[in-house]
C-alpha cells in the first residue's frame, strides 16, 4: 500500500467531503463542514500562504493538514500545521509524510517557528516528540447536551447595556470587527496577533459558511458592541461558540457570561441540540463560566512548538 501526499482539489466535492469527514472522525469536537473547508482554502489572506493538504492512501484520503504563515502576528517568522489521521488509519506513514511536507511548504516561504496543536494521547504526543516538537500550553474541548441539560436564567443585564445579535450588524459590521480586534489581542496565545485589515476579516470572518449572526449574542453599551459570544452552526443540530469576549473597558460587569447564556438559549430555540466550545486551561474565568452553563471537558489538545534552525 502507498501513501502520498498533495493538495486538496477544492473543486472536486468529494475529496472536500472527504477531508472535511477524516477531520470531523479525527476531532469531533469542531464543526466541519464540506463548505468551511473550502472557505479556509480560498478566503485565507495571500500571504499567509496557506495550503490544505491530504495523505491518500491507494485513492483513499485517510489524512489531513492545514499549513500556512501566521500572516497577522507582529513577529514574523511564525507559522502553524494542524495535522490528523483518520484513527482507524494511524501508523501507515500518512502522519509522518505530512508533517515532512508541511515543513519543507512552511521553511520555504520563511517559517522559523512552527506550532501545531496535538490531542492529548500518548501516541498524538510522541509522535509530537519524536518530530522535534516540544510541549508548551493546552486547551479543554467541552460539550453541551443541549436537548437535555437545564441552561441557568440569563443574568440581568447591567444598566446601560442591550442585547443585540450581529444581524443587526449586516449592514455595517465594522463595530464587530473592532470588537473582535480587540478581544483576539488579550486571548490566551503563543502567537501574537493582530487584526487590522478589515477586508480580508470580513473575508475570512464575518463571510464564514459556519457563522450564524442569529445566534451570535451581542452587548451593545454607548451604541457599540462591547461584548459578544459567537455561533457557528453547521447547518443541523450542531453548534460551537467560537469566541467570547468583552472589551477592556467593561470587563468585571459580566458580559461574557450574559452573551454566552443568550446565545446557547438562541440555539436551543433554533433546534440545536449539541453544544460545544473550548477554552485554554489557564482560563480560570472563561472555564468558570462553562462550568456553570453546564459544560463538561470532552477532549484535551497540547500545542507544540518546533524551531527551524
Amino acid at each position: 500500500m502507498t501513501v502520498l501526499v498533495r493538495d486538496l482539489r477544492s473543486d472536486d466535492p468529494a475529496d472536500v467531503a472527504a477531508f472535511a469527514r477524516v477531520r470531523h472522525l479525527a476531532l469531533p469536537f469542531i464543526l466541519w463542514t464540506p463548505q468551511a473547508v473550502v472557505h479556509h482554502l480560498l478566503h485565507t489572506h495571500p500571504d499567509a500562504r496557506s495550503r490544505s493538504l491530504v495523505a491518500e492512501e491507494d485513492g483513499e484520503v485517510i489524512g489531513t493538514a492545514q499549513i500556512g504563515l501566521v500572516h497577522d502576528s507582529p513577529e514574523p517568522g511564525q507559522a502553524y500545521l494542524n495535522i490528523y489521521v483518520r484513527p482507524d488509519r494511524v501508523r501507515r506513514g500518512a502522519g509522518g509524510l505530512l508533517v515532512r511536507t508541511a515543513e519543507e511548504h512552511l521553511a520555504t516561504e520563511g517559517a522559523r517557528k512552527l506550532f501545531a496543536w496535538v490531542l492529548d494521547e500518548p501516541a498524538h504526543l510522541a509522535f509530537a516528540e519524536r518530530h522535534g516538537y516540544e510541549r508548551r500550553r493546552s486547551a479543554h474541548f467541552l460539550r453541551l447536551g443541549l436537548a437535555d441539560s437545564t441552561l441557568p436564567p440569563p443574568p440581568p443585564l447591567p444598566p446601560g447595556v442591550e442585547l443585540r445579535t450581529a444581524a443587526d450588524f449586516a449592514d455595517d459590521p465594522r463595530p464587530m470587527f473592532e470588537l473582535d480586534a480587540e478581544t483576539l489581542a488579550d486571548e490566551p496565545s503563543d502567537v501574537a496577533m493582530e487584526f487590522t485589515d478589515y477586508e480580508a476579516w470580513l473575508a475570512e470572518t464575518w463571510r464564514h459558511p459556519l457563522l450564524n449572526r442569529e445566534l451570535t449574542s451581542v452587548a451593545v453599551a454607548d451604541g457599540r458592541p462591547v461584548a459578544f459570544s459567537v455561533a457557528y452552526t453547521d447547518g443541523g443540530t450542531r453548534y460551537s461558540s467560537a469566541m467570547t469576549g468583552t472589551v477592556r473597558a467593561h470587563r468585571g460587569r459580566g458580559l461574557a457570561k450574559l452573551t454566552k447564556t443568550d446565545s446557547l438559549r438562541r440555539a436551543r430555540a433554533a433546534g440545536c441540540t449539541e453544544a460545544f466550545t473550548g477554552n485554554d486551561t489557564d482560563n480560570g474565568p472563561m472555564l468558570a463560566i462553562n462550568k456553570w452553563l453546564g459544560y463538561e471537558v470532552c477532549g484535551t489538545e497540547v500545542r507544540y512548538v518546533r524551531e527551524l534552525g
